[in-house]
C-alpha cells in the first residue's frame, strides 16, 4: 500500500494561487540513501532514478507501482535526462562521466574528459532543442568515498559544459560558480537557469544564437537549505529542489510559494501521461503528487 502524507501547497504570493494540485503526496518509494536525478521514460510509463550512494539506478513502474533495480552498479550515477531519441543521458559521479544508455541497454561514454583532464563529477544534465547535451561538473563525487571516489581535482574547477549533438566537439560554457547544480531550458531555449548549490543561488543566462552564454546575474537565493534540482512549468515558473521541499519562482525571481516535504528535496520531474505529474527525489525517498500545472514544453519546430 502507498504511504501518503497531506499536500502543504503554501502560498506567499498571489500569482501562485491556482498552482497547487492533489490533496495528498504519495510515498512511491522510502529505501534510498540519497535519491536524486528522476527521469520519466514517457514510451515505457516508468520513472528511473539515482540512489547515488548505494550506487544503483532503480524503476518505477506507472502501471503497477512496482521498483526495481534499473542498474547496478551504475557508475554512482546522479543526474538523467533523455535524448530526442528517448535514450536516457546520465551524469556518473563513479566514472566521472557523462554517458548514454543505449535502446539494447549498452552504456557508451558521449564524454569523460575537457583537454584531456578528467571531469571532476558530472552532477546533472539537460538536451538542447539542437541535440547538444548541457551539464555541470561540480566536485561532489571526488570529494569524498560517499558518493564516488575520492581524488583532487584535474580540471581545477566547477564549470558547466556543451557537448555538441555529434558528441565529437566540448564546450565550457560557463565558468565563476563554487559548485554548479541543477540546470534547465525555458521553453523558448532563449534562457540558461543554473543552480550554485555552495551559494545558495539560482543564476540565469541568456542563451546566444550561437549557443554561448551572457549574462549569469543571480535570480534567487534560497532561503531553506540550498538550490538543487530545476524545472520549469507551461507558465515560465521555475521549481526549485530546497530543505523544505520545492520552492516556486516567478521567471522574476520571486518566490511565490512552496510545496512542502518532509525531506530536504534533491530534484524533481515532470512526468505521466499529461505531463502533470511531479516526481520529487528527496533524501531516502520518491514522492509524487499530481498538480494544477504542466512541465514546460519546448517551443522547437
Amino acid at each position: 500500500m502507498i504511504e501518503t502524507i497531506p499536500a502543504t501547497f503554501e502560498v506567499l504570493d498571489d500569482r501562485f494561487r491556482g498552482v497547487g494540485g492533489d490533496f495528498r503526496i504519495e510515498r512511491l518509494h522510502a529505501d534510498c540513501r540519497w535519491a536524486e536525478g528522476p527521469v520519466y521514460l514517457p514510451a515505457a510509463r516508468s520513472l528511473v532514478w539515482s540512489d547515488i550512494p548505494n550506487d544503483r539506478m532503480l524503476r518505477w513502474d506507472e502501471t503497477t507501482g512496482a521498483v526495481g533495480v534499473f542498474r547496478h552498479p551504475c557508475g554512482y550515477a546522479n543526474g538523467h535526462t533523455l535524448d530526442a531519441e528517448g535514450r536516457i543521458i546520465s551524469c556518473e559521479h563513479g566514472g566521472r562521466r557523462v554517458s548514454r544508455t543505449e535502446h539494447d541497454g549498452s552504456v557508451t561514454t558521449i564524454a569523460d574528459r575537457c583537454d584531456g583532464k578528467r571531469f571532476n563529477s558530472p552532477n546533472d544534465a539537460v538536451v538542447h532543442g539542437d541535440g547538444s547535451i548541457w551539464f555541470t561538473d561540480p566536485a561532489y563525487g571526488i570529494d569524498s568515498d560517499y558518493e564516488g571516489y575520492r581524488a583532487d581535482s584535474e580540471i581545477g574547477g566547477c564549470h558547466v559544459y556543451r557537448i555538441d549533438p555529434a558528441g565529437r566537439q566540448l564546450t565550457r560554457v560557463a565558468a565563476g560558480f563554487d559548485r554548479p547544480n541543477g540546470l534547465a531550458f525555458s521553453a523558448d531555449e532563449q534562457r540558461l537557469y543554473i543552480t550554485d548549490s555552495a551559494r545558495r543561488q539560482l543564476r540565469v543566462f541568456t542563451v546566444n544564437g550561437d549557443l554561448t552564454l551572457a549574462g549569469g546575474d543571480v535570480l534567487a537565493t534560497c532561503t531553506a537549505g540550498t538550490f538543487d534540482g530545476v524545472r520549469l512549468d507551461h507558465g515560465g515558473r521555475i521549481w526549485a529542489a530546497a530543505g523544505d521541499g520545492l520552492h516556486c519562482l516567478d521567471p522574476d525571481g520571486t518566490l511565490i510559494g512552496k510545496l512542502l516535504v518532509p525531506e530536504t528535496v534533491a530534484n524533481l520531474t515532470f512526468g505521466g501521461p499529461r505531463r502533470n505529474r511531479l516526481f520529487i527525489c528527496a533524501t531516502s525517498s520518491l514522492y509524487s503528487i499530481m498538480v494544477n500545472v504542466t512541465a514546460a514544453v519546448p517551443a522547437r519546430p
